[in-house]
């Protein structure tokens, strides 16, 4: 299982918890992960990618194991530490803004 935990919004739109697992077939890769997580959570698809080009929305970021992912191959292999569960995949909601 894939332990993935979500920003509040996110979560809060899928009427979750803040981690929530997922069963990925095969050799897990982000894009496996977001497959698995928009299947099981409708309301979130085009949330974290786009529905046509099936990218990362410009405000949502990737970390693995304390890493940005956020730029990687949508279809890299997860680490070890993500297959097992030692560590979760991180979505995050970037933050935007400047001084006034």
């Amino acid at each position: 299982m894939i332990r993935v935990i979500l920003p509040t919004h996110l979560w809060r739109l899928a009427n979750s918890g803040r981690e929530i697992s997922l069963a990925v077939d095969g050799q897990p890769t982000i894009a496996s992960v977001l497959d698995v997580l928009e299947r099981e959570y409708p309301m979130l698809r085009g949330t974290v990618r786009d529905h046509v080009t099936r990218q990362r929305r410009a405000f949502v970021r990737f970390f693995i194991c304390g890493e940005d992912w956020s730029n990687e191959p949508l279809d890299r292999p997860l680490p070890e530490e993500i297959i097992s569960g030692a560590e979760p995949f991180r979505i995050i909601g970037a933050m935007a803004g400047g001084s006034g």
